[in-house]
């Protein structure tokens, strides 16, 4: 008899743990908000019990909430494992190849309890982004173009904030990995700039200015009409957005990788440029923004 008492609770305690509400977190950005509501629309719309903790605070506020237990899941970037994993030394070729780096960030995470799901085929990294108008003069795709058309002599003159000029990982990188170096006046450094701010002066030619440092996915490309240039060479550390979820969440509930990877996959970057304007640019509310996008590819009711 005591053994039926004792497999019955057992049998309890494990519903009650699938039963368990996933709290879900986010960043504070709109991107991270957006892929957050995402989460957490999704996983209301198939009966499972969510607790909303999205705007939760940066990456460090994040990462100490999901070590803790004090969160369940939230959107992370691959590129993310060079700063949360320091021991584990991770090259800028490792960093700038998409299967490398999420592949090491799933291996490391491991060990911590937090399964990393599929990631986007997004990309929110350091960019450099030219007017749509230069784009298709120059015939401007990627860095390697840019380098092409540099060394022909074409005119160029880029706006950035003294960090995307100075930091080692940024346009030196570029520089560096395409084989050309801009002189200084070739640049437009603009102390405290945002990407929205050097984007709007390369859209309206401000100092002669037809180029911008952005981020991959900003809102503000696609409202100005700037291309996002692709960098074939990995300058770069990826960012693709994923999913990390506490393997024990998980595994109580183990229908989230298939509805949350499937969510991710309808994601490209064009996609994220988009949603990210409308909260950005458009002022509309992150929830409302990814009801919107599930509900029109027919992934929640």
């Amino acid at each position: 008899m005591s053994r039926i008492l004792i497999l019955s609770t057992l049998v309890a305690l494990a519903g009650s743990a699938a039963a368990k509400p996933v709290v879900v977190g986010s960043k504070l950005d709109p991107e991270a908000q957006i892929l957050g509501q995402m989460i957490l629309l999704t996983l209301k719309n198939a009966g499972i019990e969510v607790t909303d903790r999205t705007s939760l605070g940066d990456t460090g506020v994040n990462r100490k909430a999901i070590l803790a237990g004090e969160i369940d899941v939230y959107p992370e970037y691959t590129g993310n494992a060079v700063y949360l994993f320091p021991k584990a030394k991770i090259t800028p070729k490792q960093a700038g190849n998409p299967g490398t780096i999420y592949g090491l960030a799933r291996q490391l995470d491991s060990r911590n309890g937090i399964t990393w799901l599929k990631p986007a085929q997004v990309n929110n990294t350091w960019v450099i982004a030219v007017p749509q108008s230069l784009a298709q003069s120059a015939r401007l795709s990627s860095v390697a173009d840019l380098a092409r058309y540099l060394k022909a002599g074409g005119k160029f003159k880029i706006a950035g904030s003294p960090e995307f000029f100075n930091r080692p990982d940024t346009m030196p990188a570029f520089e560096a990995a395409y084989g050309f170096k801009l002189s200084s006046a070739q640049k437009l450094v603009l102390a405290g700039a945002t990407p929205p701010q050097t984007q709007q002066a390369a859209a309206q030619g401000t100092s002669g200015v037809n180029a911008a440092m952005a981020y991959g996915t900003d809102g503000s490309l696609a409202a100005l009409k700037m291309v996002a240039l692709k960098d074939p060479k990995g300058a770069q550390a990826v960012y693709q957005p994923a999913v990390i979820i506490r393997t024990e969440t998980l595994k109580a509930n183990p229908q989230i990788a298939t509805l949350l990877n499937r969510v991710f996959s309808t994601l490209n970057q064009n996609t994220m440029q988009g949603l990210n304007a409308q909260v950005a640019l458009e002022g509309r509310s992150a929830q409302s923004v990814a009801q919107a996008y599930l509900k029109g590819k027919g992934l929640i009711k």
